[in-house]
């Protein structure tokens, strides 16, 4: 009860609204939209090399391909996942 009394009177921070909501430098969208593109487009094929890389590795350790045949597999895996995402 008393704690209740003592709150009353208080305001909490959610409820204190003074002043303009946005504060500080403007935005600037074309730099904005350029960097989130970048973001984009390094996270699909970061990705994608990622992918490729397991399955040379799966190719070259797991089969009769060996390095060579890994290596061919990722050149190859590679070349066909940049033309297919770009």
């Amino acid at each position: 009860m008393l704690l209740r009394k003592m709150e009353e009177g208080k305001k909490h921070m959610s409820e204190h609204h003074t002043g303009p909501v946005e504060v500080g430098a403007p935005m600037d969208y074309t730099q904005h939209e350029k960097t989130y593109s970048g973001f984009l487009a390094l996270t699909k094929y970061g990705t994608m090399l990622l992918c490729v890389l397991m399955l040379a590795m799966v190719a070259g350790f797991f089969t009769a391909a060996g390095f060579l045949g890994g290596l061919v597999v990722f050149l190859v895996l590679s070349v066909a996942g940049f033309f297919l995402l770009r």
